[in-house]
């Protein structure tokens, strides 16, 4: 994706206030630090067909490569804390090529655009005696932009496993068919053992890196298998604000199932990989969502960094 000056800086401005939210661990990725790579197949139901010319959506089952994780940019926050959880998956598609799905474990995003999302790191930016936010800046970043109230308070849930877990692309993106006909969908992964979660007390006792290893026993025994939920939009549903969410009531279709097999054979190498959400293939395009379109430019000069060892 073409990159401006403004969007350069702006990338930039970002990433530094990420590093001084969570601290500076050079190598590793400003969110989603520690994770763990998974081989996986997806097998396509078929429904999504007559909307999309997406080759992973068609019928013909495609090799996957799924990375868990959880949001924060230091490598060493236990599992048990309260934060939102990642699922990044790459589409291996038959042509040679790729296409990324980035989730994670909340409905909506806490920010309608890059620059609020720069206002909110920097509202969030411990106090260096603390080590923790100053409570007085979020609730002023709160009143500064009202209609994010919902997505800055909401509180994601800490789950028995990464394979009990319902993971949202946030964004929406537009499904393009053979004639050319464009629908707005939304993605979600939903969990075939079903959604479990751990209170704080039960979390407390878990080891700090409980998900991954739950995760590893799990697959010993069987696959861990998802579903990919597809919310299709009304024409008034806004496709451009990834911090609200479309109604319950909207249809939703099966797209396929994806079933995780075993840990990636290189883990240093899914570690060092960039996921983009705007790695997108035929049949599939970027919403006006600016937030879809800016993280390319932050996951840019992420990974510029990490591969520099900064």
């Amino acid at each position: 994706m073409p990159s401006s000056p403004a969007d350069q800086t702006l990338a930039a401005q970002v990433v530094n206030s990420m590093e001084r939210m969570s601290g500076r661990f050079p190598g590793y990725r400003r969110s989603s630090a520690r994770g763990a790579g998974f081989r996986a197949t997806f097998t396509p139901t078929g429904d999504a067909a007559a909307l999309t010319t997406a080759a992973h959506l068609q019928t013909r089952p495609v090799p996957a490569t799924v990375r868990f994780s959880n949001s924060e940019g230091n490598p060493h926050t236990p599992d048990t804390a309260p934060v939102t959880r990642g699922m990044a998956t790459r589409f291996h598609l038959h042509d040679g090529s790729d296409t990324d799905l980035i989730a994670l474990t909340v409905p909506r995003f806490v920010a309608s655009t890059p620059r609020e999302f720069l206002e909110l790191t920097e509202a969030l930016r411990p106090d260096p005696v603390s080590h923790q936010p100053d409570p007085a800046q979020v609730v002023a970043f709160v009143q500064a932009h009202p209609h994010l109230a919902e997505a800055v308070a909401q509180q994601p849930p800490i789950p028995v496993s990464y394979a009990s877990a319902a993971y949202w692309a946030i964004h929406a993106f537009i499904w393009v068919d053979a004639v050319g006909a464009r629908q707005a969908v939304r993605y979600r992964w939903e969990p075939v053992a079903g959604r479990v979660e751990l209170s704080a007390d039960e979390a407390a006792t878990r080891t700090a890196h409980y998900l991954t290893d739950e995760l590893h026993e799990r697959l010993e025994q069987a696959p861990v298998a998802f579903n990919l939920r597809i919310q299709l939009a009304e024409p008034d549903d806004p496709t451009h604000d990834p911090s609200t969410v479309w109604p319950d009531h909207r249809k939703e279709i099966n797209a396929g199932r994806l079933e995780i097999n075993a840990p990636a054979d290189d883990q240093d190498l899914w570690n060092t990989q960039a996921f983009n959400p705007t790695r997108v293939t035929a049949g599939i395009q970027l919403s006006d969502d600016p937030v879809l379109a800016f993280r390319a430019h932050a996951y840019a000069e992420s990974h510029l960094r990490r591969s520099h060892n900064q």
